[in-house]
């Protein structure tokens, strides 16, 4: 039986995902590249049961034909939630333009984008984002 996708479900998955980011964090630490906390993180949510895709293709469609722009996406969670990784001093605005647009094209109701150059994730970073799907979703 499929689970009923409603905003607590999602926002039950947030909690998981971020629960898992610090994890990989608190062993790991700042300092590595972005595809080593790819994997572990990977490997982390799997130990949480949470099922993934990871460095998928993005169509985008323009004028009915799908341009393939090379886009592909960090994680993708229980195909609801995109999870993009980063290693890097400062977030840039075009990170967050990104994920937005990974979120439209694959109608994920939430993102996170997460940075594991930092001391501590959960203050300063995690952001998560959510657009009209996660609008539309039942509370419940």
């Amino acid at each position: 039986m499929k689970k009923r996708i409603t905003k607590k479900l999602v926002d039950d998955l947030t909690y998981e995902i971020i629960g898992a980011a610090i994890e990989v964090h608190k062993i790991l630490g700042p300092g590595l590249l972005e595809s080593n906390y790819e994997k572990a993180l990977i490997h982390e949510l799997g130990l949480r049961g949470l099922k993934t895709s990871a460095q998928q293709t993005v169509q985008v469609p323009y004028k009915g034909i799908p341009l393939d722009c090379e886009l592909r996406y960090d994680i993708l969670v229980e195909e609801l939630i995109i999870v993009e990784n980063k290693a890097v001093l400062e977030m840039h605005p075009v990170f967050i333009a990104t994920i937005m647009t990974y979120m439209k094209h694959l109608k994920a109701p939430k993102g996170i984008l997460l940075n594991f150059n930092v001391r501590n994730i959960f203050k300063e970073g995690q952001q998560t984002f959510v657009n009209e799907y996660y609008a539309a979703l039942p509370d419940e």
